[in-house]
């Protein structure tokens, strides 16, 4: 990470955009479990309730919400270097892949533990779709300009 003159002229840390990127993925999700809670009440922890739907579109469960703001804690948390942050997009394509094959399967299923519904397989193929780029994607070398890309 370069440092950055604010306008008083005092350095301070930028973050990559990849960061930033998860930063934002990580305080959804986070939000996301904890506004869960919320539609569940706490009850029926790995049930596949049709009732308990945020929004009228995700379906979820207290386990559901409890993966959620594990996943928007370990984004907030990995955010703060690059290195972390390609980490935490690692950690969201391979979760995330898994989870979209596991949702394929099980929709509609009775043994859906996580309450996964169509829209749910949606957004979990955008995380895993974001994670691959915030692990890869290029950012700007500070002193050239040219995009690299750094681990």
């Amino acid at each position: 990470m370069a440092a950055a003159a604010d306008d008083t002229g005092a350095g301070r840390r930028s973050m990559a955009w990849p960061q930033m990127l998860a930063l934002v993925v990580g305080a959804v999700y986070l939000l996301v479990g904890a506004v869960g809670f919320f539609w569940t009440g706490g009850s029926h922890f790995a049930d596949r309730n049709g009732d308990d739907m945020i929004i009228g579109l995700f379906m979820v469960n207290p386990l559901h919400n409890i993966v959620h703001i594990l996943i928007g804690l370990l984004g907030l948390a990995l955010a703060r270097t690059l290195a972390g942050a390609r980490t935490y997009g690692w950690v969201l394509f391979v979760a995330y892949a898994a989870v979209s094959v596991y949702g394929f399967i099980a929709i509609d299923k009775s043994w859906d533990f996580l309450a996964i519904n169509s829209a749910d397989n949606v957004l979990h193929v955008v995380t895993t779709l974001v994670g691959l780029i915030i692990a890869l994607a290029p950012v700007n070398d500070a002193v050239g300009g040219r995009a690299v890309r750094t681990a």
